[in-house]
């Protein structure tokens, strides 16, 4: 039987958005979801090198680092999307992990085809 989907789209660069995505990404990993983040231009800012890092430690929060690497480590998929390139000026070497894919909304979309679970934060 295949496993359940989660899509969950992270729209925004504030703790606010970064923590529930990355709490809901790791929970539904816990679960044998099938986990898919999609990082819209707003919110790719959490996708560059050193972004968490300089984000930090929030207080009675999972480490947010801990759990974006857990996410990937334990086969969640995570993409950029492609607009955030030119939008944010963004160089897709400076993606903090080779494992992000960066594409486009609609292969995205396909994706997450049938998601039992959408969030949006």
């Amino acid at each position: 039987m295949a496993k359940q989907k989660m899509a969950i789209v992270c729209n925004g660069e504030t703790g606010a958005n970064i923590m529930p995505t990355l709490i809901f990404g790791s929970s539904g990993i816990a679960l044998d979801y099938e986990v898919h983040i999609f990082f819209a231009p707003a919110g790719a800012k959490w996708t560059l090198k050193d972004e968490l890092e300089k984000f930090g430690q929030p207080k009675g929060l999972p480490n947010p680092i801990k759990l974006f690497n857990d996410i990937l480590d334990q086969g969640g998929c995570m993409t950029l999307c492609e607009l955030a390139l030119e939008n944010k000026g963004i160089d897709p070497k400076d993606v903090r992990d080779s494992r992000i894919q960066i594409t486009k909304a609609p292969p995205y979309l396909m994706d997450v085809e049938g998601a039992a679970q959408t969030y949006v934060f």
